[in-house]
């Protein structure tokens, strides 16, 4: 996994090839504490599959430019095109087969 900031999302995100995953997050949730680990067991299983996270709070730019209002919010990119939005905490199960479907 891949902390993402407001000057590397372009790069790290938009300009990569393949699936990239990407957890708008925050120190002070708890339920995005609590997905940390569950990406990490992810990007195991999936290691063709990249997972970047942004802190709201250190890229609210960017946060607002994809109009985060709830965080843990992940968002799926294909070679930089946004596919697919989810909200809030999902289990390793849900997460690895929501990723499997656009393979």
């Amino acid at each position: 996994m891949q902390a993402v900031n407001e000057s590397n999302f372009q790069t790290e995100v938009l300009e990569s090839k393949g699936l990239v995953l990407v957890d708008f997050w925050a120190e002070w949730c708890g339920p995005c504490r609590q997905l940390g680990p569950v990406l990490e067991n992810v990007s195991k299983a999936l290691p063709d599959v990249k997972i970047c996270k942004v802190n709201v709070d250190e890229a609210p730019n960017t946060a607002a430019s994809y109009g985060i209002r709830s965080i843990p919010s992940m968002f799926l990119f294909k070679d930089g095109k946004q596919l697919d939005t989810k909200v809030g905490f999902s289990s390793e199960a849900s997460i690895t087969s929501w990723l499997n479907s656009y393979k």
